[in-house]
């Protein structure tokens, strides 16, 4: 994780990346859950998973960059394969390019997993 991005952002900048990520995690897992309750084909109930799961994923901040690519992915698939208008698909496909490339923020897993450690070495007096 660290070779993709060198710091994880703290204070506002955070702040900004923790709301990303609830938008963008919490559309993808509405927005699953809603096709999965329509019954559909086994194609969309496949999709429907796939993005619940990513969602879940951005929720917790945990492998942010893989998860962020994975939604620019599934945005940028819904754009060519869906008729109509591409707007909410074309947002999703930028955030989750975003989240990939600038990471998650101090509030997440990957920061608490992956983040820089504090090393404390005490003196040794006999």
């Amino acid at each position: 994780m660290r070779r993709l991005f060198s710091t994880f952002a703290p204070g506002w900048p955070g702040v900004g990346l923790l709301l990303m990520r609830l938008v963008a995690g919490a559309s993808l897992v509405i927005h699953g859950f809603a096709r999965l309750q329509t019954g559909p084909s086994i194609q969309f109930t496949v999709l429907a998973v796939f993005a619940v799961t990513i969602g879940i994923l951005l929720l917790a901040g945990l492998w942010t960059p893989l998860a962020g690519s994975l939604v620019a992915a599934l945005a940028i698939w819904n754009i060519i394969t869906r008729p109509g208008d591409p707007s909410a698909c074309i947002f999703m496909a930028t955030i989750g390019a975003a989240l990939a490339l600038v990471g998650p923020g101090a509030w997440s897993l990957d920061s608490r997993l992956f983040g820089w450690k504090q090393i404390d070495i005490r003196d040794r007096k006999g």
